[in-house]
């Protein structure tokens, strides 16, 4: 039954989207489910922000039928709550991997999270909608929307989710900090996402907002008049007399006459005043940030939105190539592999969706290619042809750092190289990137540590000159793969295999030890277990839990099938394996590299984050790396539950998580797993004590559990992390960078393990002027320094480009101190009209499909249901009946 109020004329055609809340009200406007410590049963804004995705992906998914599968169906989806893995099996087919989508969320609910905690936005009022700057805030939302579209559109999608973060953050905080729910409106602010549209109605400084209240619930200190007006926190700017606070325990304001305050941001009365409307204003911010989700759609079209949000279970394909004269055959293997899977997935769920080319010889290297395009990926790909350059060595490392800057999250990165690398100095950083960007390197070496003849050479060269290729690829979860010309081809098919959703097992020890077996243990969810083994290899054999051995015998046998390729072998074992414990014994004259791969959809993501209790809005801050003696949680996300067995059936759960050492495999500790909300999410959270990162150095993360049936279930994080010696916060202030412009940067250092003498070094991608008021500092313990960096960025800086600046911090002279590096993107964004984000997308865009209307707010519909309330929904009961959401066709 439609509202009296709304004409049905002005409803879109189709239901567009399923409204549901993931968590049950055990879960703020505050940042993140860590937030829930301090005020169990409110609304977060990861919550606001996953679930918007998620119903705006659903309504996606509903208006475009996937390709050779029946369309989904929206009863379906009632009365379930809305989880990513259920809605990619129904779009993808069972069992289709949601890690890459959920991902994607997590950058954004982090990005939104962070403007809480970074100390160039958590106290700035245009950014939260406080201090009645409602004006600036708007310009502000609308800003980081429109950066949102230059980023997706110049591909760097992980900028894009940093801003659409930083988006979604203002505007659900307009509708806990400002008195829109307080003046009775039941939708969203029309006019917030359009600049055109100027906001009215705004209470000017002289008029008066709110009464004193001196407890801590204010029901009734707003004065009841029809004007817009936010709450002040703090005393930057100074409250004005009569003026409402933003309020709680940590708004020094709120102590000033008016005293209390206004905000809606949890359900406790000691953070906020109007924590009885909470869920009011939860409502409004979460339908508000499905039609910023929706606004992004209509602009992007489809596709692009698809890729913004990475919905799709495929990965990327990303190649740096050696071109110098001796690399033909390289090249050559290269091409048949990118277009065997170019052709293979082309028009399939799992086509790629971006791809990145970045070749290199000496003494250059790039330009990089990115593309979304396959036809043109090929097309550059096939005019790079082997051109002089015969000596060695090589810009390998400056063109793989070139590659991951421009390569999604959680991608695969194969180098083609026959020559060591001539920037050395690159690898700590490069490993660095490598764990911040979650992207695993392999490097196909046709050169291997003996070979003396090919390549002219300057010098005698070391046996150790490919150890950064090592080191990178330990870093990275990847692999050193030497190989001969004559084998490239086939050894290049690893290429392929490696974009299918695979896991790596963990292999106890991690390394061949003579005489010793590798251990691995597979259990009832694993399939298409593959074994590589490559190196200088006297024999091998693998013996299954029934004692059923195979040698390295080419050709089928009793456990699988054996290609040999010089020095390399792959086996593929029988489908289905047998569950239990595997075991490999390798014979070798050097240290071999063993890797054995398995797909399955259940897997794990992970990010590090410190709990902030002692501030206005209690969460975790994220961390890209614990740092040492600092008390750091773990945060884990399982995905492929809801595709692992029938309802009701017991799911997958793990209990527990083992750090070990990198590269010896010593175990360092082992931590209980804790379920965080309802447990079909998949949220599990380790406190990580500061006794067991007390040391910098690489670690690796195994979770341990059982499957539905009470099986061992044993997964490895596809990479290691790195314990790093101090903390490394650079940022910079909110918007764009002009050009022309000269920007502050703000850098924090904090130790928390000791003394720290250190260097300090920066560098800027491209190479802009950047220069620091700080070279060295010297830490005590629980000390920080903090300094300030100033980017010039010239009028001749290329717009709609993105800009990287890196921070390492190193021990002095011969300190053991490892290096602490930290990255921060941003974009070169030229000035635009007041309202391009409200220009419609060109009819001619072929990213735009018709079956995507152009953008229209939301009206709530109830259909007036007894009990069909939905799964999992705080506040749905109070409205009562299940609800709908319909486009309207004008806005």
């Amino acid at each position: 039954m439609l509202p009296t109020e709304v004409p049905q004329s002005h409803l879109g055609p189709s239901v567009l989207l399923l409204l549901q809340l993931l968590l049950p009200p055990t879960s703020a406007f505050f940042p993140n489910i860590w937030s829930l410590l301090a005020a169990p049963g409110s609304i977060t804004h990861q919550d606001l922000t996953e679930e918007a995705a998620l119903n705006v992906t659903l309504q996606l998914f509903l208006e475009q039928p996937p390709p050779g599968r029946p369309p989904l169906r929206l009863e379906n989806f009632l009365g379930r709550t809305l989880l990513a893995d259920d809605l990619f099996a129904a779009y993808f087919g069972p069992g289709s991997p949601s890690r890459r989508f959920r991902a994607a969320l997590g950058e954004v609910s982090r990005a939104n999270a962070a403007q809480d905690f970074l100390p160039t936005s958590r106290n700035d009022p245009d950014l939260h909608f406080d201090a009645e700057r409602l004006d600036q805030g708007r310009a502000q939302l609308v800003g980081a929307l429109r950066e949102t579209l230059v980023a997706t559109r110049a591909l760097d999608h992980t900028l894009a989710r940093q801003r659409l973060g930083a988006a979604l953050h203002a505007l659900q905080d307009f509708y806990s900090h400002s008195n829109w729910v307080e003046l009775g409106e039941q939708q969203p602010h029309p006019h917030l996402l359009w600049p055109r549209q100027e906001l009215q109605n705004l209470a000017q400084v002289a008029d008066p907002t709110c009464s004193d209240c001196e407890a801590l619930s204010c029901p009734g200190n707003w004065l009841g008049f029809t004007l817009l007006t936010s709450g002040y926190f703090g005393t930057h700017p100074p409250k004005p007399p009569g003026k409402c606070s933003h309020g709680g325990h940590f708004d020094l304001s709120s102590s000033q006459p008016p005293r209390g305050g206004i905000n809606k941001d949890s359900t406790s009365p000691g953070f906020s005043p109007h924590h009885m409307l909470h869920l009011q204003a939860a409502k409004l911010a979460l339908l508000a940030s499905i039609q910023a989700f929706g606004l992004l759609r209509s602009r992007l079209g489809d596709r692009d939105f698809s890729r913004l949000l990475d919905i799709t279970p495929a990965s990327s394909l990303s190649f740096v190539l050696d071109t110098t004269g001796s690399m033909g055959e390289e090249i050559n293997a290269a091409k048949i592999q990118a277009r065997h899977i170019v052709e293979q997935r082309k028009g399939s769920p799992m086509e790629p969706i971006h791809y990145v080319l970045v070749p290199f010889h000496d003494p250059g290297f790039g330009p990089v290619f990115t593309t979304s395009d396959p036809d043109s990926f090929w097309q550059q790909l096939n005019e790079i042809h082997a051109l002089g350059g015969g000596d060695e060595p090589e810009m390998c490392l400056s063109a793989l750092q070139l590659a991951l800057l421009h390569t999604p999250p959680l991608s695969d990165i194969f180098v083609f190289t026959d020559a060591s690398p001539k920037d050395a100095f690159l690898t700590n950083q490069v490993e660095s990137l490598t764990q911040e960007r979650r992207c695993r390197v392999t490097f196909l070496v046709t050169e291997d540590t003996s070979r003396v003849q090919g390549r002219a050479r300057r010098e005698i060269l070391s046996p150790l000159r490919f150890e950064p290729y090592k080191a990178v690829a330990l870093a990275s979860g990847g692999e050193v793969i030497f190989t001969k010309d004559q084998h490239i081809g086939d050894v290049a098919a690893i290429v392929g295999d490696s974009m299918a959703a695979l896991v790596t097992l963990p292999l106890d020890p991690p390394f061949v030890v003579p005489g010793w077996p590798l251990v691995f243990s597979v259990d009832g969810l694993l399939q298409k277990i593959t074994v590589r083994i490559h190196g200088d290899i006297s024999s091998f054999w693998i013996k299954n839990p029934a004692g059923v051995s195979q040698d390295q015998k080419e050709g089928t046998g009793p456990l699988g099938h054996t290609h040999r390729f010089g020095q390399f072998w792959m086996v593929t074992m029988h489908d289905p394996p047998q569950t239990g414990t595997w075991e490999i014994q390798v014979t070798a004259e050097d240290t071999p590299g063993v890797r054995v791969q398995a797909q399955t959809s259940l897997d794990f993501l992970f990010h590090f984050g410190i709990s902030m209790e002692d501030g206005p809005h209690p969460g975790l801050y994220p961390l890209t790396q614990p740092v040492a003696g600092l008390q750091t949680q773990l945060l884990v996300e399982v995905t492929g539950l809801g595709s692992q067995a029938n309802p009701g059936d017991p799911q997958p759960h793990f209990s527990h998580v083992i750090l070990r050492g990198v590269p010896d495999g010593a175990e360092l500790g082992r931590v209980p797993l804790e379920p965080v909300g309802p447990p079909e999410r998949g949220l599990l959270a380790a406190s990580l004590p500061p006794t067991l990162l007390s040391t910098p150095r690489p670690f690796s993360l195994e979770l341990i559990g059982q499957d539905g049936a009470g099986r061992r279930l044993h997964r490895a994080a596809p990479q290691p992390s790195t314990v790093v010696p101090v903390l490394l916060e650079l940022s910079a202030p909110s918007g764009f960078l002009a050009p022309g412009s000269k920007v502050p940067l703000s850098l924090r250092i904090a130790s928390f393990s000791g003394p720290q003498d250190l260097d300090l070094r920066t560098s800027v991608n491209p190479s802009f002027s950047l220069t620091s008021n700080l070279s060295r500092a010297h830490l005590e313990l629980n000390e920080s320094v903090w300094g300030r960096l100033w980017l010039e960025v010239p009028d001749s800086a290329a717009p709609d480009s993105m800009v990287m600046v890196t921070v390492t911090a190193a021990g002095r002279e011969d300190s053991p101190v490892p290096p602490t590096h930290a990255f921060l993107r941003l974009l070169v964004l030229a000035p635009a009209p007041q309202d391009q984000l409200a220009t419609p997308t060109s009819s001619s865009d072929p990213t735009l499909t018709t079956a995507t209307p152009a953008f229209s707010p939301f009206t709530l519909v109830t259909e007036g249901r007894a009990g069909a309330g939905l799964a999992g929904s705080p506040w749905w009961g109070t409205v009562g009946g299940l609800l709908l959401l319909r486009g309207l066709a004008s806005w």
